[in-house]
């Protein structure tokens, strides 16, 4: 791989560790950057060369463009890694990026701008022959196209922001009343977060399952899958759990997704590692949700059933390789399941934790893995997001992979914080998640209000 040697990483926690782990693997050196409050992370003496790109706020650092393209100048490196979260989904980045003729390690600005758009993806999978949920034909601008819209497909329905994830600018709607209110939310909202208010609305699928199915597209044509994660343990469209394989899936169904997946991504001209999202519903029809244009937080459970090494096959489509298998050698061995460990309260309405890990003792035994930056002494700030570490277990099936995973977080000691392993535990004990008979109500339904 000559294409780069020196590659930075526009992001902090666990996945810079994860990055900069990967890029050692790889004989590449890196470079870490770091706002004031992370300027004693433990994963910051792992890196080859470490730079401050500002104070603690994310807009004044990890969000701060020309902060992090100044950094990339001075350390003299030939790419950059955004990871997921910050800028990773930025196309308007990746074009600086490009401009500065330093490489980004993603797909195109093109193809970010072509499936960040949701109402866009949507008009790609159709056209590609892709089934997706009926909606609005474009983008909402008033009250009045919404009344029409939700009365053509009929309620219930859900209002969503064009741009951006992570479960904002959502709102359903059981009437006209509370179309209205959750118009008026979801734009506004939208606006705030992604500095875009434009929505769109599509028929609510009730109680469905998340399915996902992980993307890898090289710069020479080729596209192919690594078979699917079930996302559907969820709060507020905030993912909890992942496992892969999904237990809804039957390899007749995992064929056509997967199928329907790389032609979504092959007429995005996408390359690099991506994912296609699916609502999966009760009467075991899918639709098309979303693409993501990045990394996954939940990568490592495919990387445990592939044997696959994501973050290293998108330095070397970076670089210009082509990929290194093809469809028919990718093999699904057992099960694996990540539970995503946060500092938060899941019995006070999972309010975060922030504070000083006063004591941390990791699992671990055969086919356990733990992502994480935390440490005894590390301390959990209130200016970034919660989770402090993924604990991922890998099994020759899943009911052995959901006791190994309920061995190994009785075994984790974190002090200090609250955190989400309680609430892990009871959701592996109980009957209808053992049973795989779960959807993305689950957790409201059993656990929280």
């Amino acid at each position: 791989m000559t294409a780069f040697s020196r590659v930075l990483i526009a992001n902090r926690g666990e996945i810079a560790l994860r990055v900069i782990r990967a890029c050692k693997e790889m004989g590449l050196e890196t470079v870490a950057v770091y706002s004031t409050e992370d300027r004693d992370a433990v994963y910051l003496r792992h890196a080859d060369e470490a730079i401050c790109i500002g104070p603690p706020a994310s807009t004044l650092s990890y969000l701060d463009i020309p902060r992090i393209i100044s950094a990339a100048e001075i350390a003299d490196v030939q790419a950059i890694h955004p990871g997921y979260g910050f800028l990773s989904e930025n196309a308007h980045f990746a074009e600086v990026c490009r401009s500065c003729q330093i490489k980004f390690i993603g797909p195109t600005p093109e193809a970010i701008a072509a499936v960040g758009d949701k109402q866009r993806a949507r008009d790609l999978a159709r056209r590609s022959g892709v089934p997706v949920v009926p909606g609005s034909d474009g983008l909402v601008a008033s009250e009045a196209d919404a009344a029409r819209v939700a009365h053509e497909i009929g309620y219930p329905v859900m209002i969503k922001a064009a741009a951006g994830g992570g479960g904002r600018g959502m709102r359903t709607a059981h009437n006209d009343v509370s179309l209205v209110n959750g118009f008026h939310a979801a734009r506004a909202e939208a606006e705030a977060a992604f500095k875009d208010g434009s929505i769109y609305i599509e028929r609510l699928v009730e109680r469905p399952r998340h399915v996902e199915f992980q993307i890898l597209a090289d710069e020479h044509g080729q596209v192919i899958h690594l078979g699917e994660r079930d996302c559907s343990l969820q709060r507020r469209h905030q993912k909890l759990l992942e496992e892969a394989p999904s237990p809804a899936l039957d390899p007749e169904m995992r064929r056509r997704m997967g199928e329907d997946a790389r032609r979504v991504a092959q007429a995005a001209g996408y390359t690099n590692a991506g994912t296609v999202e699916f609502l999966l519903d009760s009467s075991g029809g899918y639709f098309f949700m979303e693409m993501n244009a990045r990394i996954q937080v939940e990568h490592p459970v495919t990387e445990m059933v592939t044997g696959i090494d994501l973050v290293k096959e998108q330095l070397r489509v970076a670089a210009g390789e082509r990929l290194s298998m093809r469809q028919e050698d990718v093999r699904i061995q057992g099960a694996a399941i990540e539970c995503r460990i946060n500092a938060e309260d899941p019995d006070d309405d999972f309010k975060p934790t922030p504070g000083t890990i006063t004591r941390w003792f990791p699992p671990g035994g055969p086919g356990v893995r733990l992502d994480s930056h935390a440490m005894a002494g590390y301390r959990v700030s209130p200016y970034y997001d919660s989770m402090i570490g993924k604990l991922i277990v890998h099994r020759g099936d899943r009911p052995q992979c959901v006791t190994a995973m309920r061995r190994a977080l009785e075994e984790f000691v974190v002090e200090g914080i609250r955190t989400t392993i309680p609430l892990h535990l009871d959701v592996l004990n109980h009957v209808q998640f053992q049973e795989g008979r779960v959807d993305t109500h689950f957790i409201e339904d059993y656990f929280v209000g």
